[in-house]
């Protein structure tokens, strides 16, 4: 379905300008939850925005559907990918109903407004999400875990295939990040979603992805099965730490525990 094809990058275009990302390859197929992991300058958010269409590759290409995500239009491209940001403001005072509504302008032709199925989309959106209660409520008066929710519905409202998402649960406390990794997976479960994650949390991309691509340098450490990436050979030689993992019988996952650098 998303396709990374030999994706390299530098943001100063001169020949002689280091790469922020190396020929980058992987793949992600519909309905999967992929993580890329990796430490501070990896990579990461420069492929999440590439990916995202707001960047072009200085080589390769990145497709979805077969199409080229640099050549699509951005309305197009919206219908197919939804960016969950780490943070979210507005400059207007929105209520949570609007900011949701909002996710239905990819479908909106020019001067049209948004209809009753509109309406109700956005509403469904919001009941996914567990936060129909807030749709009066401004946003800007939300707690970090519900403004992620509402984010989170927005997307879904936008009726794209894929959501990308920048550090869901980055300052949240521990129950919001439960909270939001526990709707991640109930919506990929329930609605087939398919999901790029990049994070810093080696244990929620345990407990949410499927697969992991591991990024070092703006190259490709390791890709593949999350039980097969997130090894502690490969922690250390990425994040030069040594660590413990582990199935946890009780959290019925892998757990991380960093014992100290390497």
């Amino acid at each position: 379905m998303l396709q990374v094809d030999s994706v390299s990058f530098a943001y100063d275009r001169r020949a002689s300008a280091r790469l922020v990302l190396d020929r980058v390859s992987f793949e992600v197929g519909q309905g999967t939850i992929v993580g890329l992991l990796g430490p501070n300058g990896s990579g990461k958010t420069t492929l999440l925005r590439l990916i995202a269409g707001t960047l072009s590759p200085l080589t390769g290409r990145v497709t979805i559907g077969g199409r080229d995500v640099a050549k699509l239009a951005r309305r197009d491209l919206a219908r197919q990918l939804a960016v969950v940001p780490q943070e979210t403001h507005t400059t207007f005072d929105f209520t949570v109903f609007d900011i949701v509504l909002m996710g239905r302008y990819p479908h909106l032709g020019a001067f049209e407004l948004e209809d009753a199925r509109d309406v109700a989309i956005a509403r469904d959106a919001l009941a996914s999400v567990g936060a129909a209660h807030l749709a009066g409520r401004q946003f800007a008066t939300l707690s970090g875990g519900e403004k992620q929710r509402v984010v989170i519905a927005g997307a879904l409202a936008q009726a794209s295939t894929a959501l990308l998402l920048d550090e869901p649960t980055a300052a949240l406390d521990l129950r919001y990040q439960i909270e939001i990794a526990a709707l991640l997976t109930r919506l990929n479960h329930e609605r087939g979603t398919t999901m790029v994650v990049s994070t810093h949390d080696l244990n929620l991309a345990a407990a949410l992805c499927s697969e992991a691509v591991l990024l070092r340098d703006g190259q490709v450490a390791a890709a593949g099965a999350m039980t097969s990436v997130l090894t502690p050979a490969n922690v250390r030689a990425v994040y030069d730490v040594d660590a413990d993992i582990a199935f946890h019988a009780r959290a019925g996952r892998m757990m991380v525990v960093p014992i100290g650098r390497a």
